[in-house]
């Protein structure tokens, strides 16, 4: 196989998981205020509608978004809200991670400049309460934009990763065959699976996701971005 387009998974590949905890206070506090329940009670009814979150990520591998939670918090509490209210708690659970953002990690940016100077370079990335408008808005704050040919979203596309959709979609933006990708993320069900799915390479990413699996079908392995700068000759 003959690399023709490298593509980058977001969270704990391009930035780390951080500042979850002062983003979940904005939305507990957003909707106590906009409902008049009390704080302790809605954020007992959004760990329910994050446990559906997560199953549903994982058993229908599609991902929820902020109208989701949204709906799914008041059917917890009982409640009903009107679409107006709704609306804007939308919008307050989709930007709180433009409040309180992950951080890049070390070297990410350099490794995606130095790929988008060789080959096409796409991002594909599951999303969920922060969406693909939150997360290119991440990007875009931090330089990653203009490195970027397309940019692939499981809200945006329906599915989640590892669903064929998700790099068939990817792959017909940059304008190669799924086949011919190699892609990066630090998960090997939804990453490293999904793109040897569709016949391309992957490379799994291990500097910050703690729970990543010693255990790969990967091509390569990735401990920091220094080692994918090292191994561009040999995708060249």
């Amino acid at each position: 196989m003959v690399v023709k387009a490298v593509t980058f998974d977001f969270w704990c590949t391009l930035f780390r998981d951080a500042n979850s905890e002062p983003r979940q206070k904005i939305r507990i506090q957003a909707f106590a205020e906009a409902s008049g329940v009390a704080e302790e009670k809605v954020e007992e009814a959004l760990r329910h509608v994050w446990a559906e979150f997560n199953r549903c990520h994982r058993e229908d591998q599609r991902t929820l978004g902020p109208d989701d939670a949204v709906r799914m918090t008041a059917e917890e509490l009982g409640i009903t809200l009107a679409p107006a209210v709704s609306d804007r708690l939308s919008v307050a659970f989709a930007t709180a991670i433009l409040r309180h953002p992950p951080e890049p990690i070390e070297g990410a940016l350099d490794a995606v400049k130095a790929a988008s100077f060789r080959w096409p370079v796409g991002l594909i990335s599951d999303s969920g309460v922060s969406p693909g408008t939150a997360l290119r808005a991440l990007l875009d704050r931090h330089g990653f934009t203009g490195c970027f040919d397309a940019m692939t979203f499981s809200d945006e596309v329906g599915v989640a990763k590892p669903q064929a959709r998700m790099f068939e979609t990817a792959a017909a933006r940059l304008g190669v065959a799924p086949d011919e990708i190699l892609h990066i993320g630090d998960l090997e069900h939804t990453d490293i699976a999904g793109i040897q799915g569709v016949g391309g390479k992957a490379a799994l990413f291990r500097g910050t996701n703690g729970h990543t699996r010693r255990e790969t079908n990967a091509d390569y392995i990735l401990e920091t971005w220094e080692d994918f700068l090292d191994l561009i000759p040999e995708l060249t």
